[in-house]
């Protein structure tokens, strides 16, 4: 599987941009799954649903199942922080993930930002970023500057830079 990330600031539009991308790659026929770091406790449930009180009670995993989807959750009973690797071997295969944060990992990215943005680039500070993609001018540092809303354009170098055909 590939693996190719969107990382930026909080509102610089990186679900926006995972999701079209999701889109325009799968109208080439590609497979597509995606990964979003969290950097919060979060609740897929709410309090009073079967799944939440199965979890409430010290159930391990939980799985819930429909005739048009499944999910397992998996409560971690300490501090443990699953890295990227732990979680990708436990996803299906496909051709692509894309990976919505995960600034500090290894694989390549593209950097979101936007031009209401007063936030400096994370790619200064973060060599695993190899382009920027925004709605304005800026500043890259020698990294190519991509359109932020030709998302044929960023699918194009992501297929490029990851070698997918």
């Amino acid at each position: 599987m590939k693996v190719f990330g969107i990382v930026g600031w909080k509102n610089s539009g990186k679900t926006t941009l995972v999701a079209r991308l999701v889109t325009d790659l799968k109208s080439r026929g590609f497979s597509v799954s995606t990964m979003k770091h969290a950097h919060h406790a979060f609740d897929l449930d709410q309090p009073g649903r079967d799944t939440y009180k199965h979890r409430e009670a010290g159930a391990q995993e939980v799985v819930i199942s429909s005739g048009k989807r499944w999910a397992i959750m998996h409560e971690l009973q300490r501090d443990e922080n699953y890295t990227l690797d732990d979680l990708l071997v436990k996803m299906q295969p496909v051709d692509i993930v894309l990976v919505e944060g995960f600034k500090s990992n290894a694989h390549p990215k593209i950097e979101t930002h936007r031009s209401q943005s007063e936030m400096p680039l994370v790619s200064a500070e973060n060599k695993t970023i190899i382009a920027v993609a925004s709605d304005c001018d800026v500043d890259t540092n020698g990294l190519p500057c991509l359109n932020l809303n030709d998302v044929p354009a960023v699918a194009d170098y992501i297929i490029a830079q990851t070698g997918l055909e």
